[in-house]
């Protein structure tokens, strides 16, 4: 899939192991939740008291999840629209950590719409 390399922050290692996450059948992922399920960066409400927090979902495919991480991490060092986003969010009152969480999502949310526009893979044996 070419136009997920073509994504700030994304090499082939990522991409290859967000390509397995998905795996062959993608219609199964209904829509962009289903694919931050599997890679596990679903919001889970962590509530206590007053204090209204949501961290990541400790399930999922942990290596795509370390993927966004890495694709995050890349982003925050090259990309000024996400350190815009760490220093705006930082300022609100939010810990480094849940701006990642944060941006994690967002990447998902763009590789599902990137994995979801490509056309199914055609084996070899029935394309001819």
């Amino acid at each position: 899939q070419p136009q997920l390399l073509e994504l700030t922050g994304v090499g082939p290692d990522s991409a290859a192991i967000l390509l397995v996450a998905a795996g062959d059948n993608h219609d199964r992922l209904r829509d962009e939740a289903s694919f931050a399920a599997l890679c596990g960066v679903s919001p889970v409400e962590r509530s206590s008291g007053k204090s209204q927090r949501r961290r990541l979902n400790r399930g999922g495919n942990r290596q795509a999840n370390a993927a966004l991480y890495r694709i995050v991490l890349s982003r925050l060092r090259w990309e000024e629209r996400s350190r815009a986003y760490l220093q705006r969010r930082t300022a609100e009152g939010k810990t480094k950590r849940e701006v990642i969480r944060c941006l994690k999502r967002y990447v998902a949310r763009e590789i599902h719409r990137c994995i979801a526009g490509a056309p199914l893979p055609v084996p070899d044996s029935l394309a001819a």
